[in-house]
């Protein structure tokens, strides 16, 4: 079975994260440059929270501020529901769907490792099952 360090692995090595004092407006501008859905929040080392397009859009549209004079501590989810890079993919799969969340952070020894969407899982997922389905297929057809 896969883990979340398959997925690191592949994904690079690029942590994305931002200061909770850096203004909403700077980190939705970095997630589009970065490409990216979340963004870890951290006080130095340590994660403080995680900042993601739907904690944006909640809290921006029921707040009359604008995204400018938002910080990132105010809106951010915290704290953080993560796992290890050892969690195997079923593990993350399970904890997205309890706490109906689609970016969890990896932090190893206190660290962001980095941050695994549901997407990374489902196409890991689906890697890890095309190839079992090759290696039974071999197997009937004697090959």
């Amino acid at each position: 079975m896969s883990q979340v360090a398959d997925i690191l692995r592949h994904k690079g090595t690029a942590v994305h994260a931002i200061e909770p004092s850096a203004s909403v407006h700077d980190a939705v501008v970095r997630m589009v440059e970065e490409n990216v859905g979340a963004l870890g929040v951290l006080e130095g080392d340590r994660v403080a929270g995680i900042l993601t397009q739907r904690d944006y859009l909640r809290q921006v549209a029921a707040s009359e501020r604008a995204a400018r004079t938002l910080e990132v501590r105010e809106i951010m989810s915290a704290p953080v529901v993560s796992v290890t890079s050892e969690a195997p993919i079923d593990e993350c799969m399970t904890i997205m769907t309890e706490e109906r969340i689609r970016h969890l952070p990896v932090i190893d020894d206190g660290a962001l490792a980095g941050i695994v969407s549901i997407g990374d899982l489902v196409k890991a997922k689906s890697a890890e099952q095309s190839t079992q389905i090759q290696v039974l297929h071999e197997y009937i057809t004697a090959r």
